[in-house]
């Protein structure tokens, strides 16, 4: 049984008639857009947005409604993966390196729900993954000064491309830090300390943003819902 795609199976059923829905990245959420091409193909009704390159290309080649996510002022409902994601709903979502375009969508959306496998969910973030943060250029030196500085128990590196000779540019013309820990703060510090760094755009850390979790396993799908 192919988890991501149940979780994407049971994630389709939460969309509504003429409703605004967005859509990140990922191989979940590649399934998500296959049975969405087949709903609207039923007669459902949405517009689309996605933070995602790779699933926009998906998008307008099926010749899905897409709008820009300037273009909206509310997402109904927002879809997203992640690295991983703990019994609270906060998820770290630091591969991919557009943490920025998707922390926007996540807060446009009136609902945003992570959807993914049990491998996934966790009782606390571990630190093979790190804290990636987007910042300009001009702060290369800073921010890991200052890093160094605030969470004296990280390492911190650039992310340089796979095809090019130096950094990983972000959509925005940004640069990527990813940072370890040798253990992780407390989740609610790390976003304000950080991104009161000058030069630092935002995070990979989405504290306190889920509104739902799908999580298939192999018993079942289960929707976790986030404690008011």
């Amino acid at each position: 049984m192919d988890l991501k795609k149940e979780a994407a199976r049971k994630a389709i059923t939460l969309i509504t008639d003429k409703s605004i829905v967005g859509l990140g990245a990922g191989s979940t959420i590649a399934y998500l857009a296959e049975f969405l091409k087949e709903e609207i193909k039923n007669s459902l009704q949405v517009t689309v947005v996605t933070s995602s390159f790779s699933t926009l290309q998906f998008l307008l080649k099926n010749n899905f409604p897409v709008q820009p996510i300037a273009s909206v002022r509310d997402i109904d409902i927002y879809f997203d993966g992640c690295d991983q994601l703990d019994k609270q709903l906060n998820a770290l979502k630091s591969g991919g390196g557009i943490h920025t375009h998707e922390k926007l969508c996540a807060s446009i959306a009136k609902q945003f729900v992570l959807i993914g496998d049990t491998s996934k969910y966790v009782d606390s973030f571990d630190t093979s993954i790190p804290l990636v943060l987007e910042l300009i250029p001009e702060a290369f030196n800073f921010v890991p000064k200052e890093l160094n500085r605030m969470f004296g128990n990280s390492r911190s590196t650039y992310r340089t491309a796979d095809k090019k000779d130096g950094p990983v540019i972000t959509a925005n013309g940004n640069y990527l830090l990813d940072v370890w820990f040798e253990n992780w703060p407390d989740l609610s510090t790390i976003n304000p300390i950080a991104k009161s760094i000058t030069g630092v755009v935002e995070t990979s850390l989405f504290y306190n943003m889920a509104h739902k979790a799908i999580i298939a396993g192999e018993t079942g799908v289960d929707i976790f819902e986030k404690q008011q």
